[in-house]
């Protein structure tokens, strides 16, 4: 069983800002894994999938990205799944734009929605894959940032990341260990 929760925000108005990487990346996994979203159950749109006989839970909260941790919380219950069978895509400020990284735990760091999945988890024991948003260049406050929209000439690198990040997910949910995915996709 896997869990596979891509982090942002429902309304059409965020459907390409940086805050909805998450979003983007699980609908890549969706459509490599050729399912839909089909249904709504525990506040999150959901797709489902069998990889190599383990059932694959695909999710896109719509309880905004700062109350994400709810939606995540109850997928847990109601697939009676652990947090060691969660993945979660998001968007990260705190590494360069188009960059992704892996890891099997760790903090929050500065995302309000990560911050909701830990305390509403009450872990931080599971994978997580960030892609990073940070542009050098801005000096947007952070705020506003998240929720302004990908620049037309950095589009091809964000879609190529989320891409990626999908390739990154179907590696785990085929058996590769985090380790050898942190191997193949961090740097």
């Amino acid at each position: 069983m896997y869990i596979i929760v891509g982090l942002g925000n429902p309304e059409e108005k965020y459907l390409k800002t940086f805050h909805n990487m998450g979003y983007i990346a699980v609908g890549d996994v969706a459509a490599k894994l050729n399912v839909k979203f089909k249904k709504k159950e525990c506040e999150a749109f959901v797709a489902e999938a069998n990889v190599s006989g383990e059932k694959v839970i695909i999710a896109r909260p719509v309880t905004y990205m700062n109350n994400s941790g709810r939606a995540v919380k109850q997928l847990l219950a109601k697939y009676k799944a652990t947090t060691e069978e969660l993945i979660v895509i998001y968007d990260d400020y705190d590494l360069p734009k188009g960059k992704i990284r892996i890891r099997p735990y760790g903090s929050a760091g500065t995302h309000n929605g990560m911050r909701s999945v830990i305390a509403e988890t009450g872990a931080q024991n599971f994978t997580r894959i960030r892609i990073g948003i940070r542009d050098e260049e801005s000096d947007i406050p952070l705020i506003n940032y998240v929720l302004s929209e990908v620049k037309k000439e950095d589009y091809d690198l964000f879609v190529t990341a989320c891409n990626r990040a999908a390739d990154a997910v179907l590696d785990l949910v085929r058996g590769k260990s985090v380790d050898e995915v942190m191997t193949s996709f961090n740097g």
